[in-house]
């Protein structure tokens, strides 16, 4: 049985404009120990599909309004709030982008881990400091004993990052979700992140879901990848299939997207047009006004889930075209994932 299973997601955000289809009808399931990368332009639904799983939608307009979520054979959907408290931190963790935003200027880093375990933790007082200590040697914290008690503005931006890891998996959690983690790191810094990360979750047997728009990240960290637009999963498949055969346009603009020092190019590959928004309710595939492939079927109907080889589906009418012509469009040429991608 799988750690997380998501079934048909729905979450509406409900304004004055009317009603925003952030997350529509989004499918996916993660087993304890492998890593899925959810990965699309912003504003496509990857970090409220997040904000959904852990039931922290926007108030008063965020609303979970079908679908089902499973977390280690139990019904999130059904938990109290109080319950939903126990689960955050100590079930499931989130890593988020910027470190300050995530930790409290005025305490520091020792108290704030501590708060965390005694919150999900039924560790004696005694042995707290322990775990605090053991939490940061783990992310590599440098003479974490003496940095204990250190304030956030003591630390670098990837020492910040650090700490807010530490925090994550101080409880012990069989899910860590981590939404743009490395954005706001260099490139430097974000390798060694990433590094920690992998070590982390092989030692722990954590399940990893990664939010990201880099295919590098996913290259590097993932074992499957999910591409999300317009608040649906459009392509799913393993990490090298995403790669070498993507069966989806838009997966194959995104792809084109990504800037390599192997080809001379005038200008930069960039999708044309814009994603309508979830207000928007088409007849047909939502890519449609911004593929080159689109016809009137396309424009006219939903496309059908097509699994184009085992484990690999599509949602695309297009989707065997696609799959048995790589780069449909573009600069021809097939990216290999980054050494130790799975």
């Amino acid at each position: 049985m799988a750690l997380l299973e998501v079934k048909d997601l729905k979450t509406h955000l409900v304004s004055r404009r009317g009603v925003n289809k952030a997350v529509n009808g989004v499918t996916f399931s993660l087993d304890s120990g492998r890593s899925l990368g959810v990965v699309g332009e912003s504003g496509s639904g990857k970090s409220m599909t997040a904000s959904s799983i852990l039931r922290l939608l926007p108030r008063p307009n965020g609303r979970l309004v079908g679908g089902s979520i499973r977390f280690d054979g139990e019904d999130l959907l059904a938990k109290s709030e109080a319950e939903m408290r126990r689960i955050r931190g100590g079930g499931i963790a989130l890593i988020l982008q910027d470190p300050m935003t995530s930790l409290n200027p005025v305490f520091s880093i020792g108290f704030q881990i501590a708060e965390a375990v005694r919150l999900h933790q039924r560790v004696d007082r005694r042995h707290v400091l322990d775990r605090v200590i053991d939490s940061l040697r783990r992310v590599r914290v440098p003479a974490p004993e003496t940095r204990v008690d250190d304030y956030p503005h003591q630390f670098s931006g990837g020492m910040r990052q650090r700490v807010v890891g530490a925090i994550s998996i101080a409880c012990q959690p069989k899910l860590l979700i981590a939404d743009e983690a490395t954005t706001a790191l260099d490139s430097t810094i974000q390798a060694q992140y990433l590094d920690l990360l992998r070590g982390l979750q092989r030692d722990l047997n954590l399940a990893l879901l990664f939010i990201t728009h880099d295919f590098g990240i996913v290259a590097k960290m993932c074992d499957d990848v999910a591409v999300m637009y317009a608040g649906r999963i459009v392509e799913s498949c393993d990490v090298r299939a995403i790669f070498n055969r993507p069966a989806h346009p838009y997966t194959t603009a995104l792809l084109e997207a990504v800037p390599r020092i192997d080809r001379r190019v005038d200008r930069l590959y960039a999708i044309p047009g814009a994603t309508l928004g979830g207000f928007v309710e088409l007849a047909g595939c939502s890519f449609a006004n911004r593929c080159p492939l689109a016809d009137d079927r396309c424009r006219g109907a939903k496309p059908p889930r097509v699994e184009v080889s085992p484990g690999h589906v599509s949602e695309c009418w297009h989707a065997e075209g696609v799959f048995n012509t790589p780069r449909s469009f573009g600069p021809s040429g097939v990216i290999e994932p980054h050494a130790g991608a799975s």
